[in-house]
Formats: C-alpha cells, sequence, structure tokens
C-alpha cells in the first residue's frame, strides 16, 4: 500500500537541511506562492497523522532491525532503478553530458553495483545528477504555480504534481505484473526512504507547515534553476 509519495521524502531529505541556512519566505511571497494554504493545512495534518501512525513506526523499525551496509545497499540499489528518470530527464533538457554520466552509473552500478547494491559509480567520480519532469518543465519556461499539498504525497506545486505522470512511467512499478512482487517493491522502497527522513525530520523548528513548505519551494527552486538562483542575503 502506498501511504506518502516517495519523491516527497527525496525531496525532503535534502529540503530540510537547506532550509536550515535559509531564511524564510517574507508574508507577501507566501500569499503569492500558497494561496490554498487553508486546504493545504489540512491536507497537510491529514498526511501527517497518517504517517504518524503508519510509515514512521515502520521505519523506525526497519531502522532497528537493518545493519548499516544493508540499509545503505538496498536504498542504493531503488537510488539505481531512479537514475532512469534522472537519464530521462537530461536527455529532454538537452544535458548530454549529464546523461553520459548517468547512463555510465546505471551500467556500471548495475553490474559491477550488483543491480545497484553498491554505488560503485560515485567511487568512480561519476556523482549522481537530480532531474525530474517537474523539473523539466521549469527548464521549458513553465513556472512552478501555486504551492499544494497532494493527500498521500504531500508537499509540491501545481507543475510538480503534473511531472509525477511521466515520471511514474520510467519507474520499475507499472511494468511488474506479479502484484505482490509489485506491493513488496513499492512498499520496501518507501519504508527504505522514510527511515533516511527520520533523522532530518529532528531539525523541523516553529511551524512544522510552514517549515516544510518553505524549504520544499526554496529546494525546489534551487534544484530547476541548476543553483543559479539570487541570494536572498
Amino acid at each position: 500500500m502506498q501511504v506518502i509519495g516517495k519523491d516527497w521524502f527525496g525531496h525532503c531529505k535534502v529540503a530540510l537541511l537547506a532550509a536550515l541556512t535559509v531564511l524564510g519566505a517574507s508574508s507577501v511571497q507566501a500569499a503569492e506562492e500558497d494561496p490554498w494554504e487553508g486546504v493545504n493545512r489540512v491536507v497537510f495534518r491529514f498526511n501527517d497523522t497518517l504517517d504518524a501512525y503508519t510509515l514512521k513506526p515502520l521505519a523506525k523499525g526497519y531502522q532497528k532491525v537493518t545493519p548499516d551496509f544493508l540499509e545503505d545497499g538496498i536504498g542504493n540499489m531503488f537510488s539505481n532503478l531512479g537514475d532512469f528518470v534522472v537519464l530521462t530527464n537530461d536527455l529532454l533538457q538537452g544535458k548530454v553530458r549529464d546523461a553520459g554520466i548517468d547512463t555510465s552509473r546505471i551500467l556500471f552500478n548495475s553490474t559491477f553495483g550488483l543491480l545497484g547494491f553498491f554505488d560503485v559509480a560515485t567511487r568512480m567520480g561519476l556523482h549522481k545528477n537530480d532531474e525530474d519532469f517537474g523539473q523539466t518543465l521549469g527548464a521549458w519556461g513553465l513556472g512552478s504555480g501555486p504551492y499544494v499539498v497532494l493527500p498521500l504525497l504531500g508537499p509540491s506545486t501545481v507543475r510538480d504534481a503534473a511531472g509525477r505522470v511521466p515520471d511514474a512511467f520510467l519507474q520499475p512499478y507499472p511494468y511488474m505484473d506479479h502484484v505482490p512482487t509489485r506491493n513488496v517493491t513499492r512498499g520496501a522502497s518507501l519504508v527504505d526512504m522514510r527511515a533516511g527522513l527520520l533523522s532530518a525530520e529532528r531539525m523541523i523548528t516553529g511551524d512544522k507547515y510552514i517549515f516544510v513548505r518553505n524549504a520544499y519551494l526554496q529546494n525546489r527552486e534551487f534544484r530547476t534553476m541548476d543553483g543559479q538562483v539570487e541570494d536572498d542575503f
């Protein structure tokens, strides 16, 4: 059963760390970026409560019983599967050099890395890129649109929500005909990603909704612009 979208944890793990080094948006900016705050807060509370009673306890148990090397290896395998999404969006954005790097990562990690269990590509200097279709739409000039919290899926924007659809078809899950295998694989991926977020969420301060919203928006802007953003300071 999919409870919280995998992408949400991936974004937030980086976003929560990034938020500690940047200022929050002003009240005027917040009004422009989050015109649906009332509804978003309701959905955010629903997601947060559901997570507290489902994925979070599972993630804690998983982290407690799983040796570090095994947890790292499982995370590497799911990351390797995600490289297909990155590679496709490299090509859609015309980033030929990055596409070459990510192609090499898939080849080396899937073979010498035993289906991605060992991240040998990073040790070879082939560092993972970070692209998805939401960023591709941004690179093509489409604005992010208002901030929105999706039921079960978490923080997003109108553009990023639309970008989830094509990215989903680049994941292996739609092509797994054996339903139990597909559900177990997807569930394991979610629990592993949630476990990776446990340490980062301790950094949340103040209003959790605002913290996550600002962290998500700032992180997505940074990623979409490939780090070429104006310094708020």
